[in-house]
């Protein structure tokens, strides 16, 4: 038996970053007193989610990760809680700008960063002005507790993520995400399809899914809005949702997870023992076509 207790949270963001850091510390502290060992906090906290405009005075807040506020802050609370902590960041490396989570394990030691791979660009998420595509690869990490996989909000949309990551080894995925209405049709509402996107990563890979979103409305430069969701949860390896928090409440989400009976229920199901990757080529195409010769039959 190897048991893990997580947490996800969710709360609003200001327009004040050490504001922002200060509520996610007492996140994180509240949660660790739950026991929760491995905490999450939402996707780009350190601010108001400022991709709905393309501004060029939002890439001042890109930082080098050495530099990195909230990075710094928390490396010395993760030691001081015995608690892994991935944190979300804007980086800035040479002339290009991230979205990046940073792995601070529970000695506070950095084990390193994944970039966000897919990037979205639509009305109100202008992500492409803001970020370049990750150039990391997927990543998992061997921490104090568990080895884990973090994709970052777009991410968890694409199942090549999450089974890239399970193929890797990660017994957990964290999806730090920043999601809620949409400025160009404000009847659509993703949260379920959202969260059953994720379910499905989970029972696909028999591997928990942990899920955090931020909450409140935030207004754009430009006449826009987003009213972020929440309904940040937490899902078992069978896809089943163990718990779920609401749409505008400041949340902290705790499950704990028996790692090793995981594993036995995984193998017992085959679905790795089964794959066949000689027959995946498509994936690796983006019209589904293995060849040019294909193509042009």
């Amino acid at each position: 038996m190897r048991n893990v207790t997580v947490a996800a949270t969710q709360m609003a963001c200001s327009a004040d970053a050490a504001e922002n850091i200060a509520r996610a510390e007492k996140l994180v502290r509240a949660a660790a007193s739950r026991g929760a060992r491995i905490i999450l906090i939402q996707e780009l906290f350190e601010s108001l989610y400022f991709c709905q405009d393309q501004d060029y005075e939002f890439l001042n807040l890109a930082r080098p990760l050495a530099e990195n506020a909230a990075v710094r802050h928390f490396a010395p609370i993760a030691r001081e809680l015995g608690v892994v902590l991935p944190i979300s960041v804007y980086e800035r490396a040479g002339q290009s700008n991230f979205n990046t989570i940073v792995i601070i394990d529970a000695d506070g030691a950095i084990l390193g960063h994944y970039r966000k791979s897919h990037i979205p660009d639509g009305p109100g998420y202008s992500e492409k002005f803001y970020f370049s595509p990750g150039d990391t690869g997927f990543k998992v990490w061997d921490t104090k507790y568990a080895r884990i996989g973090v994709g970052i909000c777009w991410d968890q949309w694409f199942p090549e993520c999450a089974r890239a990551m399970a193929l890797m080894g990660a017994e957990l995925l964290f999806y730090p995400t920043a999601i809620g209405s949409e400025p160009q049709d404000t009847a659509l509402d993703s949260a379920g399809h959202w969260q059953r996107t994720m379910q499905g990563h989970a029972a696909a890979n028999l591997t928990p899914v942990i899920a955090a979103n931020r909450i409140g409305t935030e207004a754009g430069r430009h006449g826009t809005a987003i009213t972020f969701y929440g309904s940040s949860f937490i899902a078992g390896p069978t896809g089943e949702k163990c718990q779920e928090a609401d749409r505008g409440s400041e949340t902290i989400l705790v499950q704990s997870f028996d790692l090793d009976a995981i594993a036995r229920m995984r193998n017992a199901w085959g679905v790795f023992r089964d794959r066949r990757p000689e027959l995946y080529a498509p994936l690796l195409t983006l019209d589904g076509v293995t060849s040019h010769k294909a193509a042009l039959r």
